[in-house]
């Protein structure tokens, strides 16, 4: 079973880079990429990865725009690092999926996938 996948990663800070990173999928792993305690956001074929006490951290301009973008309706902002990446048919993790990559593309200007 893989238990390391590609992540789109969505810094808050503007001065960070948006980008592809492999990584581990274990609880302590996720929680360092988000600072803290997860929640998720789930859209049909991805789920994105947010601290849940999201409200004390900056807010991630980046993450909303592309969250909305690609289909899902927010109540509220989103804050701090995004982890984004792909779910099966049976709810297991999957790599970002192609469609969320080239969106984040297209939205950002830059080049993400290889």
């Amino acid at each position: 079973m893989n238990t390391t996948y590609n992540a789109l990663i969505v810094p808050a800070h503007l001065t960070q880079p948006v980008r592809i990173e492999s990584v581990d999928m274990d609880m302590p792993a996720l929680q360092k990429l988000v600072a803290g305690n997860i929640e998720s956001i789930t859209s049909r074929d991805w789920h994105v990865y947010l601290n849940d006490e999201g409200s004390r951290l900056p807010q991630n301009f980046r993450a909303e725009v592309l969250a909305r973008e690609a289909g899902i309706v927010l109540d509220g902002t989103l804050n701090g690092t995004a982890v984004f990446l792909g779910h099966g048919t049976r709810g297991d993790e999957t790599d970002a999926p192609c469609h969320l990559i080239r969106l984040a593309e297209a939205l950002f200007g830059i080049p993400l996938a290889a």
